[in-house]
Parts: structure tokens; C-alpha cells; sequence
């Protein structure tokens, strides 16, 4: 267990960015409705698993600096649906970038026999990940 949590953090550190000026929460959120375009508060924090209250305070923040905005839904005007600007896309296209260089230096230091335990490994833990339980 130690080993994954220092694998986590170690990605995270190598994943941000020089000028990283936000959390991860903040990171994730916006990576969110990037992803899956313009979406709820709820809906977001269903899809993080935290309090609505905590996205809240997520938001506000990706709200302050320009990363996101909010508008009302076309369809049902008692809805909010949040959008990521250009500037909050940046940040998302940028870290995949600099993760995968990372990960490609790791790979190099592996020999190949190591490199197939490990996705075996990937393979075995992502097994209960998404079960359905």
C-alpha cells in the first residue's frame, strides 16, 4: 500500500505543471468538465465523491481565476451548467503531456520482464476498481 501511495504522489509532483497554482481537486474538477463538457454542480460532486459544499468551494476558486464559467441549462432554465474558458483548458492539455514523459523515463529504467509484471499488476488492481459491488 505504501509503495501505491508513493507511486501517486510521485506522479502527481512529476504531472505538474512550472507555474501549477492549483490543487488537484481543483485540477480534477476542471479536467472534468472539460472532458465531459458543460455538466452540474452535483453532478460533479456525485462524480468526485465529495460534499456538494466542497465543490462548492472547488468551483469558486476555478470561477475566480477564469477557468470556468456558468450559465443557465437550454434545456431546463433551473439548472447551471458549468464550462470550462481557454484559459481552463489549458491547464488539463498540459499535464497528460508531462505525465507521459515521466512515465516513459520510468519505462526506460525497466527492464522488460519488470514492465510485464507491472501491467499485470495495472491489470489485477484495476480489477476491483470496476467491479460493480
Amino acid at each position: 500500500m505504501k509503495a501505491t501511495i508513493w507511486l501517486r504522489a510521485r506522479l502527481r509532483a512529476e504531472s505538474a505543471t512550472d507555474d501549477m497554482r492549483w490543487t488537484w481537486s481543483q485540477i480534477t474538477t476542471l479536467g472534468r468538465i472539460v472532458d465531459e463538457g458543460p455538466t452540474t454542480a452535483s453532478d460533479l460532486a456525485a462524480a468526485e465523491h465529495v460534499r456538494r459544499q466542497s465543490m462548492a468551494e472547488t468551483l469558486a476558486a476555478l470561477r475566480d481565476v477564469g477557468l470556468i464559467t456558468s450559465g443557465k441549462d437550454p434545456a431546463d432554465g433551473r439548472k447551471t451548467l458549468l464550462h470550462a474558458t481557454a484559459e481552463g483548458r489549458a491547464p488539463v492539455e498540459t499535464i497528460p503531456a508531462v505525465r507521459e514523459a515521466w512515465l516513459e523515463a520510468v519505462r526506460d529504467l525497466l527492464r522488460a520482464d519488470e514492465r510485464r509484471t507491472l501491467l499485470k499488476a495495472a491489470e489485477i488492481m484495476n480489477r476491483p476498481a470496476v467491479s460493480d459491488r
